[in-house]
Order: structure tokens, then C-alpha cells, then sequence
């Protein structure tokens, strides 16, 4: 579920508690959360209406400013159900806080290397997470096609790749590139030159 910056304030601001999306399947689930550019929310009850249910309300609650606005967009798509999604709280991306703690102790070094391990095992092309962190330790702010090109792979997979190290607490993006989090960092000076197994 991609949600816009605009909207993101909105929701913010409190203004927004309502999304409608026409979708096949949810992407989102009730009780989960939705990592997005602006923190982590919280999703509430999801269910499927009719468009006729939609009401003026709910298209302002949306942050549309008609109920024919919201029709609208609903109908780009001529596939799937409309699911009406009850929106929560914005807060803290919780991986903010995570990259920051540069202080490892053994059990936190002990899971994130068996993290590492289970992603390394699961490739198609074999390990990949050391080589990765290394290649964005010597060049931050590189651009991800420069980078991909370095570990000899497609710029898709390589992205997906940095994401599951971001989502770890060890990398951030930054305008181009990437960088080392501060906990990626002393994960590799852990490791010094010794692989991540």
C-alpha cells in the first residue's frame, strides 16, 4: 500500500483516518502496521463495501474533497474489490531507533549473525549480506546502479537486498546511495575480515 506525502501529512495532522483502495488481495492486514516515508502505521479494521456505501464523509475523512473525487480514483482500476481501511496512529519508524544502537552485546550480535545466516542461505546466488554491507561501507552515497553493477546484479534484486539489511537496523538510504547505520557499523568491526558465518 503506497501512500502519498500529502496524504501522509494528513494523517499526521489527524485530518486523514480513512484510505480506500480497489484491490484483488489486501496488502495490509487489521492490527498490523504499514513502514512508510513519514513513520510506522498502525492499520486498523479493514473491509469490503460497495462504492454506493461510500459516503461524502468518508470521502473527506479520506482526504478527497468530494465523494465523486473518490469514486474516481477507485474506478482507474477496473479490477478487484474496494476495501475501506480504517487508519491509526503515525509514529516513529521504529528502524530509526534500532540503526542507532551502535552497542552490541553477544546476544545482539549472536541474532543478527544468525539473521544474516538465514538470508544468506535462502539465495538463489549464494551469500550475499557481508558482501553487501562491505560494498556500501567503502561507497556511501554511491548510486544503487553503481553498486549493483559492483556485486554483478540486477538493480531490483540488489534494492530488495539493501532493504532486508535496512530493515535490520544496518543500512539507511540516504538522497543517493546508502550508507552504513551506525549498527551496521559495529557489526563489521565485529567482524573484522572473518565472514559473517
Amino acid at each position: 500500500m503506497i501512500i502519498r506525502q500529502a496524504v501522509l501529512e494528513g494523517i499526521r495532522a489527524g485530518a486523514i483516518t480513512l484510505a480506500f483502495r480497489r484491490w484483488t488481495r489486501p496488502t495490509v492486514k487489521a492490527g498490523g502496521t504499514l513502514l512508510t516515508a513519514a513513520g510506522q502505521l498502525h492499520i486498523g479494521a479493514i473491509r469490503v463495501v460497495a462504492a454506493a456505501a461510500i459516503s461524502a464523509a468518508d470521502a473527506t475523512r479520506a482526504g478527497y474533497p468530494s465523494r465523486q473525487a473518490l469514486i474516481d480514483d477507485l474506478n482507474s482500476r477496473d479490477t478487484g474489490e474496494i476495501y475501506r481501511i480504517e487508519l491509526g496512529a503515525l509514529t516513529a519508524d521504529p528502524r530509526v531507533a534500532l540503526r542507532a544502537r551502535a552497542s552490541l552485546d553477544p546476544h545482539d550480535l549472536h541474532e543478527l549473525r544468525e539473521r544474516l545466516r538465514r538470508l544468506d542461505d535462502r539465495a538463489p546466488a549464494g551469500p550475499w549480506t557481508a558482501r553487501v554491507l562491505r560494498l556500501i561501507e567503502r561507497h556511501p552515497g554511491r548510486r544503487a546502479g553503481d553498486l549493483c553493477r559492483e556485486m554483478g546484479q540486477e538493480m531490483l534484486p540488489f534494492k530488495a537486498n539493501v532493504r532486508k539489511l535496512k530493515a535490520l537496523g544496518l543500512t539507511e538510504s540516504l538522497e543517493v546511495g546508502y550508507r552504513l547505520s551506525p549498527r551496521g557499523t559495529a557489526l563489521l568491526d565485529t567482524l573484522g575480515s572473518a565472514a559473517l558465518s
